[in-house]
């Protein structure tokens, strides 16, 4: 049979083929996503997991009439594959190629431009509720996955859909089994009642006459309707959703496409809220990424060093095989250690010292290091889930209760705990420490993922230390710095690996104080985090065209080390800010803030132009490998060193020597 993906026209066409075709176009699906995620990294198992999904909610819906919502958006690639998105899947996650998440700009059936898990349900709801109120009768269906589920936000839309009733569709994806076990044949027996126009006209009709017998129909009505309730839950899991006023049915075998196509035409008939409860495997038909469901969730670049050099591929019956070159495994095996491993290590031999430090994490061990310290200390070690606000706030009240907690977030999901920070951990100023994992550019999952916006906004909390290295073992140092005070301290670093650099001893870093690299005379670069390293690579080409620059580390964007800068900064003939943060209240604004004050008493100052150099405010960044994205947004080494020239240029400055850096 010649191939069916290549050739398919938009998800209408899907109602064209047969069972046999339906099988083969998701197994070309399956090896589209394995070949693509082999080159380009990606969200592999979630998607595998749900291709029979998306081809049975395309194949029973009308879209984009229809509205398809995808809750994050991780397991959304059949769903791309399926809307004219095949040509250019390949490109998956590249600079100016397929978004890794549903993306508006790309296609009129992407509904929402997701990333965050729990979502999708509010989303529904709204799309549900303009609908009526505009008198409109198409269907809506969201996808929400079991982990993305527990989720704050998503839970609350839960309880409000209960309450407010609109007609959608909820998918529940379960690829984990974390609801319930229960798949027995009554259970299937009862959600097959429950969606039979008999048992619903009936059940309607019965209620009416029950109502209606003189003087006792009402308490005979809710005595019915208790036991009707009781015989259906004692064999049916879903008793939550049921109570919060939502129809459950499942739970369906998220591979067996007639059930599904069956299961989702009734349920879209009913005119309340129903959730299918749908059991996927997660990485289904590439035999690594079912026995390893933790990496190959999201697979880096490239995705095969995470198995064997030679590993089953599709269905697991060698039908595929992915191979290491030499020249692949020598890299995977060279590559430094990345912060968030070097964070983790010394996190746990500091917990060997303390006993009162606890790791939390928001379902994230193994993205941020933490699956050491659970290694190590599993009494101590809390995996809260996609809870990020409630991590936050349960680790102040560790904090205030004695412990010394340590909680890893990646610098997307922390957006979601700003109250949590500004209200409990501040307020009370604990010695919550935040690890702020994936701070900067993250690359290829795009604009909800970059970690651009957390500086500017904790640099407004009160009690809030806010710091970040410039090579991995300095964040040693600042962890051991952050745990020897007693206020709240939230330390950035980035996805990157390391600089390589041998052990030391880690020196606690004095809290407030940065260090000058090199000294300088023309101008000064002031940088936070790891940018710092490419600002003396830079100060070095600088050096060549005949520009002196002192190089400054600043170590901490809140307590700035205001003398040191202005110190520093005095004489100059430009002063320049780096930083991997969107530029608008970040570090670069704090040097800003530090210079007009010190204006006050030295007015030279005022006269010294300044360039803040980071991410320009008011835009999203795009998918693309970091490397690329620097390049871009000229935060490269050669970025730089171009920006800076062209300031010195405008200044009308001109290079009186060429003199090499020398050191402080």
């Amino acid at each position: 049979m010649p191939a069916l993906l290549p050739g398919l026209s938009g998800p209408a066409a899907l109602r064209d083929l047969d069972d046999a075709e339906l099988r083969q176009l998701c197994r070309e699906i399956r090896t589209t996503i394995i070949e693509t995620v082999a080159t380009t990294g990606g969200h592999l198992g979630s998607s595998l997991g749900a291709v029979e999904l998306a081809v049975a909610l395309h194949r029973i819906l009308d879209s984009p009439r229809d509205r398809i919502v995808w809750d994050t958006g991780h397991q959304a690639y059949a769903h791309k594959l399926l809307t004219g998105r095949f040509e250019r899947f390949g490109t998956l996650r590249q600079l100016g190629g397929v978004g890794g998440f549903p993306r508006r700009s790309e296609s009129v059936h992407d509904v929402f431009d997701g990333g965050h898990a729990g979502t999708g349900l509010s989303i529904a709801q709204g799309l549900a509720t303009a609908r009526d109120l505009r008198g409109e009768d198409h269907r809506i269906a969201v996808v929400v996955g079991d982990a993305a589920l527990i989720s704050g936000v998503a839970l609350e839309a839960l309880n409000d859909i209960g309450h407010r009733k609109p007609r959608i569709l909820i998918v529940l994806n379960d690829n984990e089994m974390s609801i319930s076990r229960t798949v027995g044949a009554l259970s299937g027996y009862l959600s097959r009642i429950k969606l039979s126009r008999t048992w619903n006209v009936t059940k309607l009709a019965y209620d009416d006459l029950v109502r209606r017998v003189p003087f006792v129909g009402r308490t005979l009505l809710e005595l019915s309707r208790r036991l009707r309730k009781s015989v259906v839950n004692f064999a049916q899991p879903g008793q939550l959703f049921e109570d919060l006023g939502v129809t459950y049915i499942g739970p369906i075998n998220g591979h067996d496409l007639r059930a599904l196509q069956r299961t989702f035409e009734r349920a879209l008939q009913l005119p309340d809220p129903v959730l299918v409860h749908v059991r996927t495997q997660k990485g289904r038909g590439y035999a690594p990424a079912v026995a390893d469901q933790v990496n190959f969730h999201g697979a880096a670049l490239p995705p095969m060093t995470l198995v064997a050099a030679r590993a089953p591929g599709l269905n697991g019956e060698g039908e595929g095989e992915a191979r290491l070159s030499d020249a692949q495994a020598a890299a995977a095996r060279k590559k430094p250690p990345s912060y968030s491993a070097v964070m983790a290590d010394e996190l746990v031999a500091i917990a060997a010292e303390d006993p009162r430090v606890v790791a939390i994490t928001a379902a994230m061990p193994t993205g941020t290091g933490l699956h050491r310290f659970q290694a190590a200390y599993p009494e101590r070690f809390i995996d809260v889930g996609i809870c990020e606000p409630h991590a936050v706030t349960m680790a102040t009240g560790l904090a205030i209760g004695g412990m010394r907690p340590f909680v890893a977030i990646y610098s997307t999901f922390l957006q979601r705990t700003l109250d949590a920070q500004i209200h409990d951990v501040a307020q009370n100023d604990q010695p919550v420490v935040i690890g702020v994992d994936r701070a900067g550019l993250v690359g290829e999952d795009g604009t909800s993922h970059q970690g651009i916006f957390s500086i500017p906004a904790q640099r407004q909390i009160p009690h809030m230390i806010v710091a970040s290295p410039k090579d991995e073992q300095e964040l040693r140092g600042l962890l051991r710095a952050a745990f020897a005070q007693d206020h709240p301290f939230a330390l950035h670093y980035p996805r990157d690996s390391g600089f390589d650099l041998p052990p030391i001893e880690p020196i606690p870093v004095p809290i407030g104080r940065g260090e000058l690299l090199q000294q300088g005379e023309d101008v000064l670069i002031a940088g936070f985090g790891p940018i710092v390293i490419r600002g003396v690579q830079a100060a070095a080409k600088l050096a060549e065209i005949g520009w002196s620059s002192a190089v400054l580390n600043a170590r901490f964007a809140a307590p700035l080390d205001r003398d040191l800068i202005v110190r520093a900064a005095a004489g100059k003939r430009l002063i320049v800010t780096l930083e991997e943060s969107v530029t608008a209240g970040g570090f670069g604004s704090a040097v800003l803030e530090a210079l007009s004050a010190a204006g006050l008493e030295a007015p030279e100052l005022r006269a010294i132009p300044t360039l803040v150099i980071g991410v320009p405010a008011g835009r999203f960044v795009d998918h693309g490998s970091v490397g690329d994205l620097r390049r871009t947004l000229r935060l490269d080494v050669e970025g730089i060193v171009a920006q800076i020239s062209e300031a010195l240029e405008r200044t009308g400055a001109v290079p009186l020597r060429v003199a090499p850096a020398r050191s402080a």
